[in-house]
């Protein structure tokens, strides 16, 4: 959440020649609205299942780059899908680094009951490890630029090649 998956997903794939699919907006397609809305009629549970169903179709699919929504990994169908049938690319942000980020927290239904920057602490704390487990490369997203991100990335995905 806040850590620029979509921002950087895009130029990766444009590098890459690859489509670029965000999970989020898969759903809200086929839902017809957007997450927030989802969250306020179905919840967090309700929202996970679409999610994870998105990730099971969406993973089967060959070249592209996805991004998925900073919660997806909480569940185990989803980081199994992600690490048997991709790479996992985890752009790394600290929870103050995506507190100020995030600010403001529209479109983001997990930050808009309490305090954002303790929520986020929290989602850190569950979610940073969840990652850790099955990510191939970690990338730091706290100074460069989207490219130089981008850039590195490509190196790193070379090398591993």
């Amino acid at each position: 959440m806040g850590a620029g998956k979509s921002t950087v997903g895009k130029l990766l794939a444009k590098k890459l020649g690859r489509r670029f699919l965000d999970a989020d907006h898969v759903i809200e397609e086929r839902c017809g609205v957007k997450i927030p809305v989802i969250f306020e009629m179905e919840g967090e549970d309700g929202f996970r299942k679409r999610e994870a169903q998105a990730i099971q179709e969406i993973t089967a699919q060959t070249d592209l780059v996805l991004a998925t929504g900073g919660g997806a990994i909480i569940l185990p169908e989803n980081r199994q899908c992600l690490s048997e049938r991709g790479t996992v690319i985890y752009l790394h942000a600290n929870p103050i680094e995506l507190w100020h980020r995030t600010k403001g927290g529209e479109g983001r239904p997990l930050l808009k009951n309490g305090d954002a920057r303790r929520i986020l602490e929290s989602l850190y704390a569950i979610r940073d490890p969840l990652y850790r487990e099955i990510a191939d490369h970690v990338i730091e997203t706290g100074k460069p630029s989207v490219n130089q991100l981008v850039n590195t990335l490509i190196m790193q995905l070379e090398l591993s090649t």
